[in-house]
């Protein structure tokens, strides 16, 4: 007894050897077996780093636009708070400046910030600059929580009803124009002719939340109170802050939020009962602020994900197709080392073993070759994705690339495994490599296994179609304008806090200098047109803009007016860009600032309107009840200005000259060189006037190209994923059918000794791989018409059930399958009858 106790004893501190020797020798062995199979290693390699590189490049997509909290300190409390009027399907239709206040004692939320913008002069440094810029809220910087890089942020408790006249820049704009001078604090910057005092630098990479590129990259931030001068007099009727950013108190959930939100707005529709009328159904919404950015994007980023994830799903099939095939080869083997005593769970775990080394050796290849190729990937993302700027290849898409190769290597390696794990010893022995009785399982598994990849091939390809389809309708639907030959650039008028000192301040003063502009700008080479509007003239690249109307003789007390989207232009836009008039006039030279203000308007606001009335003559109200009546003199007909996907949404213009804007938008059709063009309407700006910046040139054709982005995007990639799933599918019913008729050599050799006719062979060849296709298929369709309805708000002009597209992806596949068939089918039919019985 004392000597058991003594070996034990003696044992004791190697116990755990036998588990690390073992490993160390099923890593061993793996290697070996690699090496004298170096084909098969590289194109399972290959298939896992295809399949795991592209998986990971999407989630770091997906995870940095949808998964990960915004980059601000505790970003669940920040909220989007929408007013919608509901009573005239309006959601998020801005605040007024009473409506914030509000909400800034209502003690639900510790900070309320409206946030607004856009182009702004800055004439330090030379040549004037256009830079975005956002003006807030003075608590805005304290409410997303960030630090400054330099300096500080504004007071949270400054009441000042205008500018507060200080600025904070960001770290790109410090380093760019001012070469990251540290001792710029309290420096004085003009802006608009304004002089403001600097005092703060955001800290590296920092990017306000916003909806479009343009709002996450601002560069300057501007405090205010929106009480007071150059903004408009801060009445409860007057919705002119365009969104706004709160930040809960500590503890209080969105939920909770809401209800005590319903409360006031509840009591707000008592006390103030002439703003907010019953038929308006006025309504304050809380949005987490994270998914007011992306919610538009889910349901496509998540289309991308599910695609890329069957393509792997396929990935792991089609290997562990190759893998049955080896192990079939293996049997002999496999029962030789049973017989010397190694034990079932042995032989499992030796070839899950190879299986996992081999996926994460793909693994490892895919993510290499994502890291060569991000700046690529970054280049595919269209700057319109939210939160584009955050996509980076972190320890998150790496750990989720190890998972990925994990149960991606247990997943295709489960089948040889288990099969070598059921191994039937005697039969295996005798058949000396020609296969057992377990074969036939393996056959069977291998035939299901390419009807599963068949069947994701069809659900892949069936999304790739719809979203072909419905891009090239929507790439091709009747614009109702022509992009063709048109360029556009920006012009920004300073718009200074001090109203006395703006040099653009009256309507005369601004129709002075867009009348010089057009003069000089129809003077340059290859110009045959020009005309001017304000930013939401130029189509499918604008916010939108909506305006209350007022018709006349319409009683709208007690009601909530309309609202409607417009422009300003000058008389040559309509000509310019091919909106045909259908009936009345078209603006001219009469229509000056000080002439009765007119207006002109598309066929779908006459429809809604007046749809059986001649509306020329009628007159309407823009904006306030106080506003000077409208006369409409013309209708032009429909054009897809606000949206690719939407006709015939009501659309009033006005003449620019009696509603100027300071942002604007001027167009020039010709044989224009893009370059050449630029740099002369540049240089004819600077001779009105110096301090006027000309951006943002770009050609019409590049705006329409643009808006497709993100669907061009999707369709792209999708059909990507698809054309790969269907070549892995191709190639596993080729190495199936392969395998076949390697299994039925002898059977080939016979029928043929006994007069088969070499046709016959191949047709019962053909018939098995079509009978595997058709299966797939079959199972393809039902899934693929379940996914279809998913992505039905993705499709445009084409119906889920689209039978062209369904009966096309059914064919293409049966036809892959018959190509992928026909070459093993061929080799069978020239087996030599001899040579085949002589073998067995």
């Amino acid at each position: 007894m004392r000597r058991v106790e003594a070996v034990t004893e003696s044992h004791r501190p190697v116990r755990g050897r036998p588990f690390l020797e073992t490993i160390r020798q099923d890593v061993s062995y793996a290697f070996r077996q690699f090496a004298k199979s170096p084909g098969f290693a590289a194109i399972t390699i290959a298939t896992m780093a295809l399949s795991i590189g592209a998986t990971s490049a999407i989630f770091s997509v997906v995870d940095a636009t949808l998964l990960q909290p915004l980059p601000y300190p505790k970003s669940e409390q920040l909220v989007s708070v929408q007013d919608d009027l509901l009573g005239t399907s309006a959601r998020d239709v801005g605040m007024s400046v009473p409506e914030w206040k509000d909400l800034q004692h209502s003690g639900i939320f510790t900070y309320v910030s409206p946030v607004g913008g856009g182009s702004v002069n800055l004439t330090d440094s030379g040549q004037p600059a256009r830079i975005v810029f956002a003006v807030v809220a003075p608590n805005y910087l304290a409410m997303l929580g960030v630090k400054p890089e330099l300096g500080r942020w504004f007071n949270p408790e400054d009441q000042t009803p205008g500018f507060t006249m200080e600025v904070v820049i960001s770290d790109g704009l410090w380093r760019r124009m001012f070469g990251g001078d540290p001792q710029i604090l309290g420096r004085g910057v003009r802006l608009d002719n304004d002089v403001y005092r600097l005092i703060g630098v955001t800290p590296p990479g920092f990017h306000q939340p916003g909806q479009t590129a343009e709002q996450r990259n601002a560069e300057l931030w501007l405090a205010a109170g929106f009480a007071g001068d150059p903004g408009p007099p801060p009445a409860r009727e007057v919705r002119a802050l365009p969104a706004t950013i709160a930040r809960l108190k500590t503890g209080l959930t969105i939920e909770q939020a809401q209800s005590q939100l319903d409360v006031l707005v509840a009591s707000l529709q008592k006390q103030y009962s002439a703003y907010y009328p019953p038929d308006s159904a006025w309504r304050v919404r809380l949005v987490p602020l994270r998914e007011t950015l992306v919610g538009k994007e889910r349901q496509p980023l998540m289309l991308l994900l599910g695609a890329v994830g069957l393509v792997l799903l396929i990935g792991c099939v089609n290997v562990a197709n190759l893998l049955l095939a080896r192990a079939s080869g293996r049997e002999r083997e496999m029962a030789i080392r049973q017989a010397i005593g190694a034990s079932r769970f042995r032989l499992t775990k030796q070839l899950l073993t190879e299986s996992l080394l081999l996926s994460l050796f793909g693994g490892i290849v895919g993510l290499a070759i994502l890291f060569c190729a991000k700046g690529l990937l970054l280049r595919l993302i269209p700057d319109s994705l939210p939160r584009s700027n955050e996509i980076s290849l972190d320890w998150t898409v790496l750990l989720f690339a190890i998972f990925v190769s994990v149960a991606s290597g247990l997943f295709f390696g489960m089948a040889p495994g288990l099969g070598a794990g059921r191994l039937e010893l005697m039969p295996a022995l005798k058949a000396g490599g020609r296969g057992t009785p377990g074969s036939g399982k393996q056959a069977r598994t291998r035939r299901f296994m390419v009807a599963t990849e068949f069947a994701l091939s069809m659900v892949l390809l069936i999304a790739a179609g719809l979203l072909l389809r419905s891009f090239w309708d929507l790439s091709h639907v009747r614009l109702g304008f022509d992009p063709q030959s048109v360029m556009a650039y920006h012009i920004w008028l300073p718009m200074p806090n001090d109203p006395k000192t703006d040099i653009y301040g009256t309507d005369a003063q601004q129709a002075s200098l867009i009348r010089e502009i057009l003069r000089k700008g129809g003077t340059l080479p290859g110009v045959r047109e020009i005309a001017v509007g304000t930013a939401q003239s130029i189509p499918l690249n604008h916010a939108q803009y909506r305006t209350s109307m007022i018709l006349e003789g319409r009683d709208s007390r007690g009601n909530q007016p309309p609202l409607v989207g417009g422009a300003a232009v000058s008389p040559d836009y309509f000509h310019l860009m091919g909106m045909p008039l259908l009936r009345g006039r078209l603006f001219d030279d009469r229509d000056v600032e000080t002439a009765p203000a007119v207006a002109v308007i598309n066929s779908a606001l006459a429809r809604t309107y007046w749809p059986n009335e001649n509306p020329i003559g009628m007159h309407i109200k823009l904006g306030a009840a106080t506003s000077p009546w409208i006369t409409v003199v013309g209708v032009i007909a429909d054009a897809r200005t606000e949206s690719l996907d939407e006709e015939g949404i009501p659309r009033v213009y006005r003449s620019f000259a009696q509603w100027p804007s300071r942002n604007l938008i001027v167009f020039l059709r010709g044989q224009l060189d893009f370059a050449a063009t630029s740099e002369a309407l540049w240089k004819q700006v600077q001779s009105i006037d110096p301090e006027l910046p000309v951006f943002g040139a770009t050609t019409l054709s590049n705006v329409v190209s643009g808006s497709l982005a993100r669907r061009r995007l999707s369709m792209e990639m999708v059909l990507l994923f698809a054309l790969t799933a269907l070549l892995l599918s191709g190639l596993g019913i080729y190495g199936t059918i392969s395998y076949l008729v390697s299994e039925r050599t002898k059977e080939i050799g016979i029928r043929l000794a006994l007069g088969a006719h070499r046709g016959k062979i191949l047709r019962m060849i053909l018939l098995q791989g079509l009978e595997l296709a058709i299966a797939g298929t079959a199972a393809g369709l039902v899934g693929g018409l379940i996914v279809s309805h998913l992505m039905a708000s993705l499709l445009y002009g084409v119906r889920p059930t689209d039978l062209p597209t369904l009966g096309g992806v059914a064919v293409l596949l049966t036809a892959v399958a018959l190509v992928a068939c026909y070459l093993p089918a061929m080799r069978a039919t020239r087996v030599d009858p001899l040579v085949a019985l002589r073998a067995e």
